[in-house]
């Protein structure tokens, strides 16, 4: 318990260390962000703003869990790690190629969902081959667990993972919104692999967790650097991979509830407005930006939203009683 509190601090000092040196990188390879002309007028100002600052919190990470290599004896954690590096190495190519068409377009759909997809599937399959993996399906509250196939589980969850990525890409939508919602999801992580007793798999999240507390006072509105791609798919990729890796996909409907509001929004804003012919049935999508519309302060969107989300952590540690117990 005290080396998953160590690294959390560790994650936080040097995330916050990697960010003091970042921003003037990222200044001086003008790595600002490219707004879209439909998004909100006054996010006009956000221009410029550095991007790829996520890199700080998967730099710290890795530092944490290297250090911790020599007293692990499940290797699983790394597993995770690589995964949501695969993540964030396609953000990072979409980050590149939105600076250098100086243009918020980035790779095609298409090409996201192919790469997603693959890395997921392999991640999945890594661990079952590893025996790191069970193939059945916990249902939270029930206490009880559905065996699947592997073949249907594998397909079952690459599914998932790539939905709850883009789903967190989809979050990081203002100052602090995604990496403040995300932080609860990473205490709820930690604490479940220590009640489990799958303690090497508590260092990412508990890395995460100091990581993003310092990523914050560089992302709180005024946002002085944005996460990009590289930073919202790595967590993403984290969030999913840490549910899987600790036999709790379904968890992810818990803590991922903000996640999964924010893509309804938009499938049913472009639903509503298809079958309306041009009406709305929100402000704008994802929904923060219904909630800007309201009139409501950034720094109040992302105190609620995180609030939910902490909310939602706290409810699905009950759902997992019967995993711990």
């Amino acid at each position: 318990m005290t080396r998953i509190l160590i690294t959390a601090l560790i994650g936080g000092i040097l995330s916050g260390i990697f960010g003091h040196f970042l921003l003037p990188v990222l200044r001086a390879w003008k790595a600002g962000i490219k707004l879209r002309k439909i998004g909100p007028t006054w996010h006009n100002q956000k221009a410029g703003t550095p991007v790829m600052g996520g890199l700080m919190f998967i730099a710290a990470a890795l530092v944490c869990l290297l250090l911790n290599l020599g007293f692990m004896k499940d290797y699983s954690v790394l597993y995770v790690y690589v995964m949501a590096l695969a993540f964030g190495a396609i953000g990072m190519v979409d980050d590149f190629a939105k600076i250098k068409h100086d243009e918020n377009l980035g790779l095609s759909a298409l090409q996201k969902l192919l790469l997603q997809m693959a890395a997921a599937a392999l991640f999945v399959y890594a661990l079952y081959k590893n025996g790191s993996l069970s193939t059945s399906l916990y249902i939270p509250f029930v206490g009880c667990s559905i065996h699947v196939h592997p073949l249907v589980y594998v397909v079952f969850t690459m599914f998932v993972v790539v939905g709850c990525v883009n789903s967190v890409n989809l979050t990081d939508g203002i100052d602090g919104l995604s990496s403040s919602v995300t932080l609860p999801v990473m205490v709820f992580f930690t604490a479940a692999a220590i009640a489990r007793g799958k303690m090497e798999l508590a260092l990412l999240p508990a890395a995460l967790v100091g990581g993003l507390i310092a990523y914050l006072f560089y992302n709180w509105h005024p946002a002085k650097v944005f996460m990009g791609d590289t930073g919202s798919l790595f967590l993403g990729g984290v969030v999913c991979a840490m549910a899987i890796a600790l036999d709790m996909p379904l968890i992810l409907i818990l803590v991922g509830f903000v996640y999964i509001c924010e893509t309804l929004s938009v499938i049913l804003q472009v639903g509503y407005f298809k079958l309306t012919h041009g009406k709305r049935l929100f402000k704008m999508s994802p929904i923060h930006h219904h909630f800007e519309m309201c009139g409501w302060k950034e720094e109040k969107i992302v105190l609620t939203f995180a609030g939910v989300s902490a909310l939602m952590c706290i409810l699905a540690w009950f759902g997992i009683s019967g995993l711990i117990h």
